[in-house]
């Protein structure tokens, strides 16, 4: 029993490493990659820009933080595959362009960012905005400069989580033809080829993994009071 299935996982080593071995598929394997980080990072920033403006409404007009709660739960409710093939009826595109792709993961992030940024936003100690105030910081010159800075910390949770679907969903738009690793899984699939399927499951995690690991060094470069362990240091050198 043990010598057929040894057998069998030799020959799809084989046949993995033969399909690797060609320099086309190399170079396949680089552009699916190279797409597939397009269509999930740009709607990544795209999506917390529009976060950061909803939750800075919803922190500056209190009244509005439940209706942006209730759009942004219904909007992340939506089906992605639905989402991808409405989008094009609604602005006109093809359904294979990249842009119904971007605009839909745009506001998938949107719709899963607003809540943390009004939690991030909350954990910002009273007294420090109180600080800023007196100091003569006008609201949008507060919010920049010392609101969103000390976010950062608990924004940061939010946007990791974002980075993880947006990099999944992706592979998603595959079934509607648009590009990126997603092409790999309907290729293997269809051609009962699992060499592809194998190759793109490990290049998504991967690449979740190196954006991961991103965002938590671009979160510690942002915030390195963090690191020093003194919470109170920024507040110290903006009220000086």
């Amino acid at each position: 029993m043990a010598e057929p299935s040894s057998q069998t996982g030799t020959e799809f080593f084989a046949e993995l490493g033969r399909y690797l071995g060609s320099a086309n598929t190399r170079l396949q394997l680089l552009g699916n990659l190279l797409e597939h980080i397009y269509l999930a990072l740009v709607p990544l920033v795209l999506g917390i820009v529009l976060a950061v403006v909803a939750g800075w409404a919803g922190k500056r007009w209190p009244r509005t933080r439940p209706a942006l709660l209730v759009a942004s739960n219904l909007l992340y409710t939506i089906p992605s595959l639905a989402l991808f093939v409405v989008i094009p009826g609604i602005i006109g595109s093809k359904i294979l362009d990249s842009i119904n792709v971007v605009l839909a993961l745009t506001l998938y992030t949107a719709a899963l960012l607003v809540r943390p940024v009004l939690d991030a936003l909350d954990a910002v100690p009273p007294h420090v905005i109180s600080a800023a105030t007196a100091l003569g910081y006008r609201p949008a010159r507060r919010f920049l400069g010392v609101e969103l800075p000390l976010a950062v910390p608990v924004l940061t949770a939010g946007v990791r989580v974002a980075s993880v679907s947006n990099i999944s969903l992706v592979s998603v738009g595959a079934l509607i033809g648009t590009g990126g690793l997603g092409v790999l899984f309907t290729d293997g699939f269809q051609r009962e080829y699992f060499s592809p399927i194998v190759v793109g499951i490990v290049l998504t995690l991967a690449l979740a993994l190196v954006v991961d690991l991103l965002l938590v060094l671009l979160r510690n470069v942002l915030t390195p009071w963090r690191s020093a362990g003194n919470a109170s240091a920024p507040v110290e050198v903006k009220t000086a």
